[in-house]
């Protein structure tokens, strides 16, 4: 017997959600992404194998250690419910934290330049979180405040919250946007040969993201918080200054050069 539901296609006694199955997608579209690069950018066949085999497990892992690190109090008293990511609970910057410290042992161990992997990594960074991010409709999480005005009480600028009855800025919608673009935007500066040296395309990776993120991040009903700090806002606004400002030493010292 097949039934499906509004969060998961149930077969018999088994349940698929669609939230993991949408992750599932982004990762794997973010892979075959990278495979198409790999020998573009000078790497040894089957780099992106096996680094995803490394970087994959780490990412999600830290995903749900951030989220959970960051929302302790919901889960200090039932401690088997870290364990249940088909509710939802998974932070980007989590992930790409520990992506990126995977990656770095990878390249230590495979004698690769770190850079190289990262650009390799990042419109696949972007792709998973464009594609993921339709999870977070299917729970119907990561939204942000209320609409009121009749006129804006529609999609893609608002989404219905059964929850509440209310409808929400689709603050899920716009990143994953965002995403897309980021994505077509690496993809065509590369083609075009606008990166210069390793590491470009990454830069301009956590310089965008960190833009839309710390904009979008105070759209948020659910940020993880600390005290009164939004914990992702002020990380993903860090990364992007960070990003520009390695960007303008690059442009400059290429001037001189």
């Amino acid at each position: 017997m097949v039934e499906w539901t509004r969060d998961a296609l149930i077969v018999g006694n088994f349940s698929l959600h669609y939230y993991g199955m949408l992750i599932a997608l982004g990762v794997l579209l973010g892979v075959l992404l990278a495979v198409k690069r790999e020998k573009r950018l000078g790497l040894p066949k089957d780099t992106t194998i096996d680094l995803s085999l490394v970087c994959v497990p780490c990412a999600l892992v830290g995903a749900r250690l951030y989220y959970v690190a960051f929302s302790w109090d919901f889960y200090k008293d039932d401690l088997w419910r870290i364990f249940s990511v088909r509710e939802g609970g998974m932070a980007i910057y989590g992930g790409v934290l520990a992506g990126l410290l995977a990656g770095w042992i990878f390249s230590r161990v495979r004698k690769i330049p770190f850079l190289s992997l990262a650009d390799l990594a990042a419109p696949s960074l972007a792709l998973g979180q464009a594609v993921g991010r339709w999870g977070n409709f299917v729970n119907q999480e990561a939204y942000g405040y209320a609409v009121t005005n009749p006129a804006l009480c529609r999609f893609p600028i608002s989404v219905y919250i059964e929850a509440d009855g209310c409808w929400h800025l689709a603050t899920f919608f716009y990143e994953s946007v965002w995403c897309f673009f980021i994505v077509l935007f690496i993809l065509l500066m590369e083609r075009g040969g606008r990166f210069r040296q390793r590491g470009d395309a990454f830069l301009w990776y956590l310089l965008f993201y960190g833009v839309e993120r710390a904009v979008v991040e105070g759209l948020r009903t659910d940020s993880l918080m600390l005290g009164p700090v939004r914990v992702s806002q002020v990380l993903a606004a860090i990364l992007a200054l960070g990003a520009l400002v390695a960007l303008v030493v690059r442009a400059r010292r290429r001037k001189k050069a």
